[in-house]
């Protein structure tokens, strides 16, 4: 059993842990760049918990359909948002099969259309593309350069995918 809260500053050592267990080399990012986004984006920054503590999390900001977010950038919110752009989602290895991360996404859908976004965005990596597909994502080709260059900048293989809400 788990719930699902807002992110708190007092978090981050647990989700730093998690990234460090669940993500490549290549795709560790710093607790400051951690910490900014949480203060970036506090309202969509959110973790489950259960009774051993922090099990996944999910940080997301609202974007623009077919932005892509580079590794380590920074989330820009522009003044007139149609996604939510979900950038980093991570369950706990003993949290598996669990059910956690749709849990996580999920929640984050309903309250992207409540708040009237249109899409929701985010970059595949780890093989991650199945996961993502399950719950109604499809690959996006980009040729704009700089979300060509954005995607290069996770330094492994990733995929840019979407879905309308």
């Amino acid at each position: 059993m788990h719930t699902l809260r807002l992110m708190h500053p007092d978090d981050l050592p647990e989700i730093m842990d998690i990234q460090l267990k669940v993500y490549d080399d290549a795709l560790q990012e710093t607790a400051e760049v951690i910490a900014q986004r949480l203060a970036q984006v506090p309202d969509l920054a959110i973790v489950a918990q259960d009774s051993q503590g922090i099990c996944g999390y999910l940080f997301s900001y609202r974007s623009q359909q077919g932005v892509v977010t580079p590794l380590d950038g920074d989330f820009v919110e522009p003044p007139s948002s149609d996604c939510l752009y979900l950038h980093d989602l991570a369950v706990a290895p003993r949290a598996l099969k669990r059910g956690i991360g749709p849990s996580l996404v999920k929640h984050k859908l309903r309250i992207a259309r409540q708040a009237g976004l249109q899409h929701c965005s985010l970059v595949s990596v780890q093989d991650s593309a199945p996961f993502w597909q399950r719950l109604g994502f499809t690959t996006q080709k980009t040729t704009h350069p700089q979300h060509i260059t954005a995607l290069a900048s996770y330094g492994v293989p990733a995929v840019y995918m979407q879905r309308r809400l």
